[in-house]
């Protein structure tokens, strides 16, 4: 059997085990590369090249500076604050909500876009009695119009980008691809307006998404009674200094108890005997007016929650609650606790306890039992890592309350400027690509606006595993002539209508096999057969890596075409062939733009 043969034979494997669904899709494309390998038409270099391939870097990279940014708030934030403005117009509330995803997939992806904005959403149509999928559906398609905006905006805008570099020397600019992405915008939110109500049918979901956005209200309802807990820092000059814990006794007109004292960076609180020193911090439990009236008469300067106006200072930037409920069999039951006890680790406060709902906080040497709810409050990293003990289950992760709840803070300026400098850095060329995302990456981290641990899981390793898998595979599909013979024939069926028509048979095939096995993966093996076509027909090949990277991102017929179709599902009760009824105008634009637009802005 010739190369040729084994090559494609491996690649009609590939493709059905996609459409089938069966195994998982980081481990058909790796599998691949092994087949091609075992098979001799790869050597060993070529068969994991893919892993080191710039592309590959580059995409890594742009999930951790994503995770920077929506781990920050900002990505909630901004939905949130450009949403409200929507007053209760339908009409104007889609083209905004439409607006806002597609400008954030253009920065961050398009299912980090939707997964932000999904809740968001969800109670925008609870409040204005509409069906929720006639704003879901419009805001999953109006991301994959905007992952057209930028580079940036998706996995196959960088490989064609690479591809280009490599077969002409000039790769798609980052805002290059704005010159085809805008229409297609600008056509889905029309379709949307237009056709929306008409398309999208109205059903009832089964579940809805978790809205977090009010959640200090949510728990002063729950906790009215629990007095909250604020930081300060000693400045120097103060009376305090030198004086113990157990010495100090302040007078306001609301209490104000001293619960314990820190040592800047140090975990845990001092004892009682130790001189406080300046910059010590001392937490303090009372009303936030109370707070700061103690602040200003001894000098105490006003960090964490202690700062917050609020009627309950539950949650800041820096510090968050969480509620945890004690289940069956838990280690903790039968542990001593009261509110205003700092846990063994000295990161957490307990704020307030309740049993059978009724709070029982006023008690002392309260010994737990299985169904106490405890609200502690902590840093939200310390609450991110302390709660992950199996003897307690966490009501709401406290990541998921950051991201909606708490107010922007220093980390979310951070990583606005970090995704600014890289925006410019890829607009402008200064630095290869893989460059500017691995710099803007190392800085979220070493700022700490993205931890070690997010940072490893903030990348999608399905994706790096399809990416890097399938590389070799579209490799093997040139080298083997493959490409080549695919090339020749479809010139020899419609090569003589013209360039264009070509273009349009390739856009299709990529339209089709989109909605069926990953988007990634079909850019990568109609991509090669795409530029061999150009070749062949001696024109350039620009327009048709173009045409590829347009017709992939146009997942709009099936659920399961990419995760950000797959989100909305059940939040709007959506079923499989609801999607193809308002996806197929949506696809139509797609296509349209890639065979009549693409070839006049990249000439063949």
């Amino acid at each position: 059997m010739s190369d040729i043969a084994i090559t494609m034979l491996i690649l009609a494997i590939v493709v059905i085990a996609f459409v089938t669904n069966r195994i998982p899709v980081g481990l058909i494309a790796v599998g691949a590369s092994l087949a091609l390998y075992a098979f001799g038409i790869l050597d060993l270099g070529q068969t994991f090249a893919g892993f080191g391939d710039p592309a590959v870097v580059l995409i890594a990279a742009l999930f951790v500076v994503a995770e920077g940014f929506d781990g920050s708030g900002l990505t909630a934030w901004t939905g949130q604050q450009l949403v409200k403005r929507g007053g209760r117009n339908s009409r104007v509330m889609t083209v905004i909500i439409m607006i806002v995803v597609a400008v954030l997939s253009a920065l961050i992806s398009v299912n980090g876009a939707v997964a932000a904005l999904l809740p968001v959403v969800v109670v925008i149509a609870t409040k204005m009695t509409m069906p929720a999928g006639r704003l879901l559906l419009p805001l999953a398609f109006g991301a994959h119009a905007g992952s057209l905006l930028t580079l940036t905006g998706s996995p196959v805008n960088v490989i064609m980008s690479e591809l280009a570099e490599e077969e002409t020397g000039r790769g798609f600019g980052f805002f290059e691809f704005s010159l085809v992405g805008l229409p297609i915008v600008a056509g889905t939110v029309l379709i949307a307006v237009l056709l929306g109500n008409r398309l999208i049918p109205a059903r009832t979901p089964s579940t809805l998404a978790t809205d977090l956005s009010d959640h200090a209200r949510t728990l002063l309802a729950q906790f009215g009674n629990a007095q909250p807990f604020g930081r300060v820092r000693v400045l120097a000059g103060s009376p305090l200094i030198g004086r113990t814990a157990d010495e100090i006794v302040f007078e306001s007109t609301a209490p104000v108890a001293l619960i314990a004292v820190q040592s800047p960076g140090v975990a845990g609180s001092r004892e009682p005997s130790t001189p406080i020193r300046a910059g010590d911090v001392l937490i303090l439990q009372g009303t936030p007016t109370s707070i700061r009236s103690i602040s200003d008469d001894v000098k105490l300067e006003g960090i964490g929650t202690s700062t917050v106006t609020s009627t309950w200072a539950a949650m800041d930037a820096e510090y968050g609650v969480a509620e945890i409920v004690i289940p069956p069999r838990s280690r903790a039951i039968g542990d001593e606790v009261f509110p205003g006890m700092i846990t063994e680790s000295g990161d957490l406060i307990i704020v307030a306890i309740q049993r059978g709902g009724e709070d029982i906080g006023d008690q002392t040497g309260i010994r737990l039992e299985a169904g106490d709810i405890l609200l502690v409050q902590g840093r939200w990293d310390a609450l991110d890592t302390n709660l992950r003990d199996s003897s307690v289950m966490v009501v709401d992760a406290p990541d998921q309350i950051r991201r909606q709840a708490a107010p922007l803070g220093r980390r979310a300026y951070i990583a606005l400027g970090v995704l600014v400098l890289m925006v410019i850095a890829l607009a402008t060329g200064i630095v290869p690509p893989a460059v500017a995302g691995l710099v803007a990456a190392s800085i979220m981290v070493l700022t700490r606006v993205v931890s070690i641990e997010k940072a490893h899981r903030s990348i999608q390793w399905t994706t790096i595993l399809l990416v890097g898998g399938m590389i070799p595979v579209s490799t093997a599909i040139t080298q083997t002539g493959a490409a080549d013979l695919l090339a020749t024939g479809i010139v020899d069926v419609v090569g003589s209508l013209g360039p264009a028509v070509v273009l349009a048979a390739l856009a299709l095939v990529t339209l089709i096999f989109g909605q069926l096995i990953s988007n990634t993966a079909t850019a990568l093996i109609i991509a090669p057969i795409a530029i061999s076509v150009a070749y062949e027909m001696g024109v350039s090949p620009l327009p048709f890596l173009m045409a590829v990277a347009v017709t992939a991102a146009a997942a709009v017929l099936t659920p399961v075409a990419t995760p950000g179709n797959l989100m909305v599902m059940a939040p709007a009760g959506l079923r499989f062939g609801d999607y193809w009824k308002f996806g197929l105008p949506v696809g139509l634009v797609f296509f349209g733009v890639a065979v009549l637009l693409v070839p006049v802005i990249f000439p063949f």
